[in-house]
């Protein structure tokens, strides 16, 4: 068995992972955009690394774009096997990699007509929305803990991670040369409680293990700590300085954790009464589903629908699908809270917002999640920043850039590295390090060393081990 490391080696996003057993067959872990690239992104996801057609199996660990985001693409190209992955990540994929079409269509109309003001010649989008609905009829949604047969030599169980809705550890079975290996692949991995989805739950041993390491190298403050700051904030910029308050929000899992927070301070009677918007279509739709899928919801939110029938949902919560409706928000002269779509800034309606609010002293950009070093997040971050470009125009930055980051969907070192204990780290065969920057994951192999793990790889892209 070989498995060759495309996306996410050395970096955290463009997921994707090849297996070739030894009597030929391919399953690809994840299969992932890569996003927060600028110029480059275009060219590394056509990039494959491998012919599609040949693909046998997608097997995905959840549905964030950064681990879903190109298996229209690769339809498109010819593959036509299998995606299995919890019932939750399909729900998911359904509804996000249509809005991921549906953003490349437009922003591919915004880059030809500065193409054609250049006399180039206009590009195709990637894929667009009408593929993903294509794409969707090979999908397999299969519950947790369930072991599903995919061939008589390969089969798959997914476990909780705890990272979101659906989100799982891939843990397969194959039998190579009659003997029975087992290989661990953890995508990305949640916190030890999350305010909406169950936490992770231990998994299966494994002779094999692939692993994320995103915040390899950082802790998170308590979660309280967060919420009182989130209140802080939001009183700062909308009381006090009677501003608005832009929250960058992945559409799935983050912004309905967001917007459970605020629904708590409501119900408690902290939160000021100025209006909440989040303007995302796919942040509506994704909590239709959240809503569908009960049995991921702990019990903390079980307990708030002994007294509040919609945990998502309050008197001064306003949910915006349509696109005027959104524009209109630039005009909107009362202090408010904006959540917006993509929470690395990248994309989406959110870069509109931020251009717009982001050189009036009053307001407040607030990102609440790891942001790729190179991604618009990223930068607004960097100390001292006096002006950046969105939208290919230059602003003037006078709002107030903040951070919480303990809304972050992953688990930090001390919370992955806890997870992962649950094995026996001296039957362990090998451990690779994925999903992280090079530095941070250096880091981390130190501290997993150190609490017994061996044999750790940290690939590069392309790299290819013989298991």
């Amino acid at each position: 068995m070989k498995i060759k490391f495309i996306g996410a080696a050395r970096e955290v996003t463009g997921s994707k992972h090849l297996i070739t057993t030894n009597e030929g067959k391919k399953i690809l872990l994840d299969c992932g955009m890569f996003q927060g690239k600028g110029l480059e992104t275009d060219s590394m996801n056509r990039n494959l690394m491998f012919e599609p057609e040949t693909i046998d199996y997608i097997i995905l660990s959840h549905a964030h774009i950064d681990h879903s985001g190109l298996i229209p693409y690769l339809y498109n190209l010819g593959f036509r096997g299998s995606v299995v992955c919890t019932n939750a990540t399909r729900d998911l994929c359904s509804i996000m990699l249509a809005d991921s079409g549906h953003i490349q269509e437009l922003d591919n109309k915004w880059f030809n007509k500065k193409r054609d003001k250049q006399g180039l010649k206009p590009v195709e989008p990637i894929y667009s929305e009408q593929d993903c609905q294509k794409c969707m009829e090979l999908f397999i949604g299969v519950a947790y803990n369930r072991r599903f047969q995919i061939n008589d030599k390969i089969n798959v169980k997914f476990t909780n991670s705890g990272h979101m809705l659906g989100s799982a550890v891939v843990n397969l079975e194959l039998i190579e040369n009659g003997d029975k290996v087992h290989l661990a692949f953890t995508g990305d991995i949640g916190r030890p409680h999350n305010r909406i989805i169950h936490p992770p739950t231990a998994f299966p041993p494994c002779d094999y293990l692939i692993t994320e390491s995103t915040y390899g190298n950082r802790l998170h403050p308590e979660e309280k700590e967060s919420e009182a700051d989130l209140l802080k904030i939001v009183i700062e910029t909308c009381v006090d300085k009677k501003g608005k308050l832009i929250i960058p929000s992945f559409s799935i899992g983050r912004t309905q954790e967001i917007v459970f927070v605020l629904n708590d301070l409501y119900n408690k009677g902290l939160l000021p009464k100025i209006d909440v918007f989040v303007d995302s279509p796919l942040s509506v739709n994704a909590t239709e589903i959240f809503r569908l899928h009960a049995e991921c919801m702990n019990d903390d939110v079980k307990a708030v629908l002994k007294y509040d029938d919609d945990p998502f949902g309050f008197n001064s919560l306003h949910y915006i699908k349509n696109v005027d409706e959104s524009k209109a928000l630039n005009d909107h002269q009362n202090p408010c809270i904006i959540i917006s779509s993509s929470g690395m800034a990248e994309a989406g309606r959110v870069k509109h917002h931020i251009a717009n609010n982001i050189s009036n002293w009053r307001n407040t950009i607030l990102m609440v999640g790891y942001c790729s070093p190179t991604s618009l997040g990223a930068r607004l971050q960097e100390p001292g920043l006096r002006f950046i470009s969105i939208l290919g125009e230059i602003h003037e930055v006078n709002a107030h850039i903040a951070k919480i980051e303990a809304f972050s969907g992953h688990g930090d070192y001390n919370e992955m590295k806890s997870f992962l204990l649950c094995q026996d780290t001296s039957k362990i065969k090998k451990t690779f390090l994925v999903h992280g920057e090079f530095e941070v994951q250096q880091f981390y192999q130190k501290e997993l060393e150190n609490s017994g793990f061996h044999n750790i790889s940290i690939p590069e892209a392309g790299q290819e081990f013989v298991l």
